[in-house]
């Protein structure tokens, strides 16, 4: 459990880990790791987490949710990530892009058709762009 410094009677609540259920557990950490740089933490035979810098997801072979949850989390800097993983041959949907909600977003799609979309600030001078869903 994180230490906090809450107040009695104060409950924080923390950031949330995703459940996504796969098809092939092994498949699935292949993408996430060779393709999108995340790192293994834990695994069990039919589960197992990845985690990158703070963003965890949890992965659970054929349970636990459904295929094609879609994700959002922040990132420092969603050109250099598009760079990266068009380099690996990641599935991405859409390239750096400013949304009038105030982020720069990417979106990509792991083996089961989750969507993971990483966020950071607008690029100055770059129109806003039309999001596909």
């Amino acid at each position: 459990m994180p230490p906090t410094d809450q107040t009695p009677n104060e409950i924080r609540l923390h950031h949330a880990i995703p459940i996504f259920r796969v098809a092939n557990l092994a498949t699935s950490l292949d993408y996430y790791t060779r393709i999108l740089g995340f790192e293994i933490p834990w695994q069990l035979p039919y589960y197992a987490s990845v985690r990158r810098g703070t963003c965890s997801i949890m992965l659970c072979e054929g349970d636990q949710g459904n295929p094609g949850t879609w994700i959002w989390a922040p990132v420092s800097d969603a050109d250099a990530l598009y760079e990266e993983w068009k380099a690996s041959g990641a599935n991405i949907l859409q390239g750096p892009t400013n949304f009038p909600w105030g982020s720069r977003e990417i979106q990509v799609l792991d083996p089961d058709n989750h969507r993971l979309r990483f966020a950071a600030d607008l690029k100055e001078g770059e129109p806003m762009g039309t999001f596909i869903d």
